[in-house]
């Protein structure tokens, strides 16, 4: 029996029926309530790429969006009921929603008074429409670990079963979807993504107690007896006291005895967020326990590119209707899978000289396709890409005929040398410019190699001009995505030499 359900029978001594009604009614007011709570969401994203991502939630949850001064971060406020799109954006890694935002926290001059602040300051936060949200988000993560029980997304052999698991799963889902908007955010929960983990420490007492499979109408009673957590510090500045390990204590300390859970550091169901930046304090509650920049691959090569990055290099070069857009070096397919995804009006073409990393690919749209077939309950009409094997300085493509080039280039670290790479840039380099349309290519081109690049750009003036440089950090590396726009001039083949 639910929370409304308790409270109505007691304050009702009147027939089943009418009871019934009356349930009913206070249920849906408490549901309308909820949707159109306001909460701030964060999100953090690639670095480099929070103008992208920005520009994206612009675009999809017409809400306005504030920068984080914070490197890799953004916020932006929306209603509930928007939560579902909020997990359908394509430029985010992870999401928390915000309990406050301090945008000028006065640090005392000791770290004894600080980390007491910070004690005193859990048992002050505004933590009751958070946890709202929370609430809700991990009951539809719940309910869609229930469906995959009963029609499981991993294998194969599932197409061969399908009616009468689609009977179940259909079962399950009308019992679920009370509203129109847990529906979307179901589907969007059956998008697998692989676990990332961020570090750092809760508290002293780590407890472990058995995960107690309680139905759904005794949740709210068992929530606060046995929900474990643990607190993540992210801290950027140079004139803090204090270290995030000890500022995670003793915040961490605080969270535990206000709401008396119990701390565990890995297999914890809330995590609590405390990020410092400088004199900016932010306190939030993840959304996300998977990181979901890993969406579309399942075969992974030496080094495979984040969807999420994939998408912002994407974005920078705005496909249109019809464009064809080319990765020259594909690798694991990440960018034309994405690209496929998001832009399935255009014609995606992945190549790599590789045939380990051609079939890579084609065993990832492979993967994509099964999975899309089996959430529609429906056959997969494909999607708009091809993956060739061939040679980036010698392309099987007609002169002029590619709108838009997106790859990432080797960075001569795990792939390639940076030998080979003064060889390599100005002849690939040249051959896309063959390829691309005189006036309106344009290229995007990602590489850790920035010397060896700005090289055989130059050499390349009249082919190639410089429009925008995102700085970005890959793996502790830094690395530069470059826009570049192709110029008027029509290609000039050596004589003698077939277009």
């Amino acid at each position: 029996m639910s929370d409304i359900q308790e409270d109505t029978n007691q304050l009702l001594d009147i027939n089943p029926l009418e009871n019934q009604r009356f349930i009913q009614v206070a249920e849906r007011h408490h549901r309308n309530e909820t949707e159109h709570l306001q909460v701030t969401i964060g999100a953090t994203v690639p670095t480099g790429f929070e103008q992208t991502a920005a520009d994206e939630v612009r675009e999809k949850l017409r809400s306005s969006c504030k920068i984080s001064k914070d490197r890799g971060k953004i916020y932006f406020d929306i209603s509930v009921e928007s939560l579902a799109q909020v997990h359908c954006l394509r430029s985010v890694d992870n999401l928390f929603v915000v309990v406050q935002e301090f945008k000028d926290y006065q640090f005392k001059e000791t770290k004894e008074e600080v980390l007491k602040d910070f004690e005193e300051l859990a048992q002050n936060l505004p933590w009751s429409d958070p946890m709202k949200v929370w609430k809700m988000n991990t009951s539809f993560k719940k309910k869609k670990t229930k469906c995959k029980k009963i029609n499981p997304n991993s294998s194969k052999d599932k197409i061969n079963k399908e009616q009468g698991g689609k009977r179940a799963e259909r079962d399950v889902k009308k019992e679920f979807m009370s509203n129109s908007w847990d529906s979307n955010i179901l589907d969007y929960y059956e998008n697998p993504a692989i676990k990332e983990e961020i570090s750092t420490l809760v508290g002293d007492d780590l407890a472990s107690s058995k995960e107690d499979e309680t139905e759904d109408s005794c949740k709210g009673e068992t929530d606060l007896q046995v929900l474990k957590f643990r607190v993540t510090c992210n801290r950027a500045g140079e004139k803090h006291c204090f270290t995030s390990n000890e500022a995670a204590r003793d915040f961490g300390g605080a969270v535990q005895e206000y709401f008396k859970w119990k701390a565990d550091m890995t297999k914890f169901d809330v995590e609590v967020l405390l990020n410092i930046h400088d004199n900016e304090v932010i306190v939030g509650i993840a959304l996300t326990e998977e990181s979901l920049h890993r969406r579309n691959i399942t075969h992974f090569g030496p080094t495979t590119l984040r969807s999420t990055l994939a998408h912002g290099m994407l974005r920078l070069c705005a496909p249109r209707p019809a464009d064809v857009v080319v990765d020259p070096m594909c690798g694991t397919g990440a960018i034309p899978i994405e690209g496929a995804t998001e832009w399935s009006n255009c014609h995606h073409i992945a190549g790599d000289n590789n045939p380990l990393a051609v079939n890579r690919t084609a065993n990832n749209i492979e993967s994509l396709l099964n999975k899309n077939q089996i959430q529609e309950s429906k056959p997969s009409w494909g999607l708009p890409i091809d993956a060739l094997q061939w040679d980036v300085c010698n392309l099987p493509l007609r002169t002029g005929s590619v709108d838009i080039i997106v790859t990432d280039m080797p960075f001569g670290k795990r792939m390639g040398s940076k030998r080979r790479n003064w060889n390599l840039y100005p002849a690939g380099l040249r051959e896309m410019g063959r390829v691309c349309r005189p006036g309106t290519g344009r290229a995007v081109l990602l590489t850790q190699d920035k010397k060896c690049f700005t090289k055989a750009l130059s050499g390349l003036g009249h082919m190639w001009r410089k429009v925008h440089t995102v700085w970005v950090n890959i793996g502790g590396l830094h690395a530069a995505v470059y826009l570049l726009k192709r110029t008027q001039q029509a290609f000039d083949h050596p004589s003698g030499q077939d277009e």
